[in-house]
């Protein structure tokens, strides 16, 4: 670019975000500066070990404890300074999930962790889905097994079954699912006979049973390491009904038709047909109004319970939901998270733009935000398979990163890769790859940008309305696409948490100037109230469609100036780059700008950010400081991300 179309492009930037006196001069700093790294540089170079890379680590065969400490060590090697030790496919039978062998391997890998000053993740149960402890929860009680209502011609009743209402065609019959969870030892996986039962974690006392029998044993055991080397407990997608249920049944639980009268202020059973036929009167409400339902009751039941148990002993509480837009439930985590997890997202493809998977990243992070949380999750690079690369999974990373997302923890690192183990939700992403050797920078990459993200205040004005359930991403990828960062606003917290005013919203320590609805299924009840403040200012926007009576913006373009009028960009590039995406942080007195290119191609334009002051490029992965790169100039190559620090 030459040097008076560069001018060009500033002295336009800085007139288009008139009013913005935070829209500066960028200065280059000086040589003596880009050669004397300061304090702040020598702290994101080498951040602290909370901010490591956690990783699931498969523990799927005959344990040794002199095994376990060789590679734990071999992982802080590697700059890997925790690890969820998760009981997997392939332990013996002798290993049994929460026996006291199984307690004497997890108490030798958390004594030795403590040693080496590195971080444990418990994971909750004998494989997934959460909350069955191996089903022992059914064992110690069978009426606590998933239950499920299920639609019959005959009323004709077996064991432990109850007739819920019945109409002229069927009667409606509470009864088990069926279903199951995955185990740890050869013949108990999906499918095969030894599969462990599903509990209820609808019933309050089937997730009290269960928290007694793995968690109360944890605590019996390690306690002494609670939040000091154990940080959290990681429970992992709660699933109703349990793998492998009876087709064709819906959730339920003992006494839930009780609940839906409560919850939903009438008598729900004259209505059950329409969770079953399509063309039943007011069938999409009656089934969102069950499924509202059944959200509410996991949510007070198992989530607020479990969350509880964690407030007791001075444990966070983390992992993901069944859902890639399941916000609600993430109020009661310390640490919310979500997975990315058999393919969902892929490097080049509109699917990290488009559908309910496109939106985990800023899920999990949005989460941290609003509720007030210090770190957010992700669970990454599960059953990709072992034609898995090194570029997609720089390419996955830095998608996460840029999203917000500041607790990495890959799946997996396999403690064996014997026989079939090698197999079981491959790849290994850690010591039995090809790239471990290489693994140690990449490592310190994912802690120093984890350390922006987790240590910085998010720099965000923008918010999309959402639901407890529901994320839109029509908007999402525009957004992305201009660099126009934002966050996930749930209807539940607008209402619960947030201050509304004609200035805008204020929530966990986030101030939103404009919200942005994307779609009328974010719109529940009270929120068109809520929001009237916003529309008197302008500050409330449709995208699209045609909400009540609040102002539309048609197309991308109109939401774009829309924005700008409210609040000009923070981040501004002469040239269209839909391939760039960016997050800005502040850490003291400086502002980071953490940059990525999602594209397959080299990017080189003129960019200006908000922040005012000297500014430097800093190379997060070598790392330096670029002294010779010129801070109004971008520069970046596919699975690359950079730096911009200004500070004032």
């Amino acid at each position: 670019m030459n040097r008076q179309s560069r001018r060009d492009f500033l002295k336009n930037a800085t007139v288009a975000a008139a009013g913005a006196s935070a829209l500066g001069a960028v200065q280059a700093p000086s040589a003596s500066a880009a050669n004397s790294p300061d304090a702040l540089f020598r702290r994101f170079v080498n951040p602290p070990r909370d901010y490591t890379l956690i990783p699931f680590w498969f523990l799927n065969d005959d344990l040794n404890e002199d095994e376990l400490r060789r590679q734990m060590d071999d992982f802080a090697a590697h700059g890997v300074y925790g690890v969820v030790p998760h009981a997997r496919m392939g332990l013996p039978e002798t290993l049994a999930f929460m026996s006291e062998p199984w307690l004497d391997m997890l108490q030798c890998c958390v004594e030795h962790a403590a040693a080496r000053d590195m971080r444990i993740i418990l994971y909750d149960e004998g494989m997934y889905p959460s909350g069955s402890c191996a089903g022992r929860v059914v064992a110690a009680n069978p009426r606590h097994a998933a239950r499920a209502l299920e639609r019959r011609k005959r009323p004709a009743l077996g064991p432990d079954e109850v007739i819920v209402h019945q109409d002229a065609d069927y009667v409606y019959v509470n009864t088990r699912s069926l279903g199951a969870i995955r185990g740890v030892h050869f013949g108990t996986d999906d499918g095969e006979p030894g599969a462990p039962p599903a509990a209820d974690i609808l019933n309050p006392e089937a997730v009290a049973s269960f928290l007694h029998l793995t968690h109360d044993r944890h605590y019996e055991r390690l306690g002494a390491h609670f939040g000091k080397t154990i940080i959290a407990i990681f429970t992992d997608e709660p699933n109703v009904l349990g793998r492998g249920h009876k087709r064709g049944v819906k959730p339920w639980t003992w006494d839930f038709e009780a609940f839906l009268d409560a919850f939903l202020g009438y008598d729900f059973r004259p209505y059950l047909a329409a969770l079953w036929e399509e063309d039943a009167p007011e069938a999409p409400r009656r089934r969102r109004d069950f499924a509202r339902a059944v959200n509410a009751r996991l949510e007070q039941v198992y989530y607020k319970q479990y969350s509880e148990w964690c407030d007791a002993h001075h444990i966070a509480l983390t992992g993901h939901p069944a859902g890639s837009m399941d916000i609600g439930v993430l109020k009661h985590f310390h640490i919310p998270g979500q997975d990315v997890v058999w393919r969902y997202l892929e490097p080049f493809q509109d699917k990290s733009l488009e559908g309910a998977h496109s939106t985990m990243g800023k899920c999990g992070s949005s989460a941290k935000i609003n509720y007030g949380r210090a770190r957010n999750l992700n669970e990454c690079f599960g059953a990709y398979g072992w034609e898995f690369t090194w570029e997609e999974m720089r390419w996955l990373t830095d998608w996460l990163l840029v999203r917000g997302v500041d607790m990495l923890s890959p799946h997996a690192f396999y403690y064996s890769i014997r026989g079939e183990r090698r197999n079981e939700r491959p790849p290994d992403v850690g010591p039995n790859n090809a790239w471990w050797n290489r693994y140690k920078p990449y490592a310190d990459y994912c802690r120093r940008i984890s350390w922006l993200n987790g240590a910085g205040t998010h720099v965000c004005d923008i918010a999309v309305l959402a639901a407890a359930t529901y994320l839109p991403w029509r908007a999402a990828r525009t957004l992305f696409e201009h660099q126009r960062d934002f966050n996930y606003l749930d209807g539940d917290t607008l209402l619960r948490q947030a201050t509304v005013d004609g200035e805008g919203i204020a929530v966990g320590g986030a101030h939103y100037k404009m919200l942005i609805i994307d779609g009328e299924e974010t719109m529940q009840d009270g929120v068109r109230d809520a929001i009237e403040p916003l529309m008197a200012t302008h500050r409330a926007l449709a995208y699209q469609d045609a909400i009540a009576d609040i102002p539309v913006a048609a197309d991308k373009d109109m939401l774009l100036k829309k924005l700008a009028e409210v609040t000009p960009p923070d981040l501004t590039l002469e040239q269209a780059c839909p391939d760039i995406r960016y997050r800005h942080v502040v850490i003291d007195d400086a502002h980071f700008y953490l940059i990525t290119n999602e594209g397959k191609h080299r990017i080189k334009t003129a960019m200006r950010v908000a922040a005012a002051g000297a500014a430097a490029w800093w190379d997060p992965e070598t790392p330096a400081i670029l002294a010779d790169a010129a801070p109004d100039d971008l520069d970046i190559a596919p699975y690359q991300s950079r730096v911009l620090v200004v500070r004032g």
